[in-house]
């Protein structure tokens, strides 16, 4: 499988290129040339695989024989090692649970499959392999623990200081070895900007080999689409159309369900819930895609303001609104209305939710409400909600028992940088470290 810029069509690159770049030279991001459908009989079975089946033949599909298939297998084992269980917290209402990884959040799916496959490539290169990554929480956490100790890399994460978790701050601060963390003065879209420019940079891309492990590099979107399928799976039995709703910051979760909806995946309507930084949304009820800076929310994973995977949801559409708006809806919860949902899912289901999952939950509801048909409603709990304990713990007035896999991170002692949000700033401390 070959993979095109969003910018320009004709320039074409095979899977390596495409994952070791991250970014493509003209600044577009990488997509497959042809997102092949997945055959009929594969979905009649489809509830008697397992996930690694599952996720297996989706990856192959995709990336063809660029990779060999026994490797492809190894990287799989090692990616889908925890479940993805869709529980049912009301009637005809699931929760997609995709904590259950070693860092406890959904990016684990993206990075440990990103690792591997970055491994692999950097094993048929003598220069190693710098990761920059600019997180709103959760990427960062997955990313540091997905690369660390992968031989042949090194991780640079960059993360808005005071905007995330106590917990996701631990997460991949507290590591050393080949994972450094600078801390900057700004906000989430500083940081994206950052790695954007640095990619972009002609001494920098002459003396490092530079990528990036956010969800603009295709091998996190691929992983991305695997629980759509399983999700599916698990609810085949009820023959009813489905519903995904995905709480959305840089929407690559949601470009990864897309991706699964071509290659077959009966999706009745993709809900694209956001907190106050509701771009797409917005575009979906204007047409008009309007960046702004991000503004801070108890959903802080979420609080993007120019989300780079739009440019992705365009092309799979061919810039036709209607058939995009077709698909997709899109609603904005404010921080009101993701508290009550917490505390009334918790007191009515005793089930509880991180803010994240309550953005989507509050998205489903409102879907439901509008439209009265037959569905089963499946939204993203994308967090465990021991990452944001303070917000938690205050709106539901309940302590919340932090679960071991974190309480070990928070142990460690903090190792960061500061820095401005100047990419000179940036520029000479890789030049200086590195």
């Amino acid at each position: 499988m070959n993979f095109y810029s969003t910018n320009n069509k004709s320039m074409s690159v095979n899977l390596q290129q495409a994952v070791t770049q991250g970014l493509a030279p003209d600044n577009g991001l990488y997509m497959p040339e042809h997102i092949p459908a997945l055959p009929a009989s594969f979905f009649e079975t489809i509830q008697n695989k397992s996930f690694q089946e599952i996720a297996f033949t989706v990856a192959h599909a995709i990336i063809g024989d660029d990779l060999p298939a026994e490797e492809l297998k190894k990287i799989i084992q090692h990616t889908i090692q925890f479940d993805a269980p869709v529980v049912e917290i009301e009637k005809d209402v699931y929760s997609l649970e995709l904590f259950h990884g070693p860092t406890m959040a959904f990016k684990d799916f993206g990075a440990r499959f990103m690792s591997q496959l970055l491994g692999y490539f950097a094993k048929q290169q003598d220069k190693e392999i710098i990761i920059l990554v600019a997180t709103s929480g959760d990427t960062g956490s997955a990313v540091a623990n997905g690369f660390l100790d992968v031989p042949g890399t090194r991780v640079v994460v960059l993360y808005p200081s005071g905007k995330v978790s106590e917990v996701q701050e631990k997460q991949f601060t507290t590591l050393g070895k080949n994972i450094t963390a600078l801390e900057v003065d700004g906000t989430f879209d500083d940081c994206q900007r950052l790695v954007k420019q640095a990619f972009l940079d002609d001494e920098l891309k002459r003396k490092y080999f530079l990528t990036s492990a956010n969800s603009i590099n295709i091998s996190r979107l691929i992983p991305q689409s695997f629980y759509y399928f399983y999700a599916y799976a698990q609810l085949k039995d009820k023959s009813k159309p489905v519903v995904f709703s995905i709480p959305s910051g840089n929407f690559g979760n949601l470009t990864g369900g897309l991706f699964a909806k071509r290659m077959g995946l009966p999706v009745h309507k993709f809900i694209a819930t956001t907190n106050s930084n509701d771009i797409v949304p917005h575009y979906l009820l204007t047409r008009l895609f309007a960046p702004r800076p991000s503004t801070q929310t108890i959903s802080n994973a979420m609080d993007v303001g120019n989300p780079s995977n739009f440019a992705r949801l365009l092309d799979l559409y061919d810039n036709d609104f209607d058939a995009l708006s077709n698909d997709i809806v899109g609603y904005t919860i404010s921080d009101e209305q993701t508290r009550d949902a917490m505390r009334h899912v918790f007191t009515a289901d005793n089930y509880v939710m991180d803010p994240h999952g309550a953005v989507g939950y509050v998205g489903l509801k409102k879907y439901l409400d509008e439209n009265k048909s037959d569905v089963s409603g499946i939204f993203f709990e994308t967090a465990h909600p021991g990452k944001f304990i303070d917000v938690v713990e205050q709106t539901l007035q309940q302590k919340i028992e932090l679960p071991a896999t974190l309480q070990k991170f928070m142990k460690g002692t903090k190792l960061s940088v500061p820095m401005g949000s100047s990419f000179d700033e940036l520029k000479r401390y890789l030049n200086q470290a590195l």
